[in-house]
């Protein structure tokens, strides 16, 4: 059975995940839920920040409906993309549910604060994780009414 509760609008999802495992277990979780979703892939916190801004060759990319975010990133980690998200007018209120490996009281505070919208700590088992994709996705996508993105700016002074 294929539930599209996106109500006819493809999600746009962006996995900033440089473990390739991770990134294969998220599309199938994606593909055993059928949910209408564009997962776009980035594997580190510099080329998150790009396609958010839409540079380079992430020009005339969509900004995403959701991110999902390692904490554990090369070239840039997940703690300053979160920082520089939090910071920029144009993306702070996307969603941002990061997927990480440590389960620190401190880093799961200083993460909110941040205005990440959910934590989860992997491992995850894969039926709980599809569900919780399962549960995120209906969340955002028809439960809470998002703010219309705005523009992008591309090189602006929130980098």
């Amino acid at each position: 059975m294929s539930l599209d509760l996106t109500q006819g609008k493809v999600a746009e999802v962006l996995l900033v995940e440089d473990n390739e495992n991770d990134v294969l277990l998220t599309e199938l979780g994606f593909k055993r839920l059928r949910f209408a979703v564009h997962l776009h892939h980035v594997e580190n916190g510099r080329e998150c920040m790009r396609f958010l801004r839409g540079e380079g060759e992430y020009a005339g990319s969509p900004m995403p409906d959701l991110i999902l975010l390692d904490l554990n990133l090369p070239l840039m980690d997940g703690w300053e993309v979160m920082e520089k998200i939090a910071q920029d007018n144009t993306m702070n209120h996307i969603p941002v549910v990061v997927l990480t490996t440590s389960d620190q009281e401190s880093d799961v505070l200083k993460l909110y604060k941040l205005r990440c919208s959910s934590y989860i700590v992997k491992p995850v088992d894969f039926d709980k994780f599809v569900k919780v994709i399962g549960d995120i996705t209906e969340y955002w996508f028809t439960l809470v009414v998002l703010p219309p993105h705005q523009e992008r700016l591309a090189g602006s002074d929130s980098a």
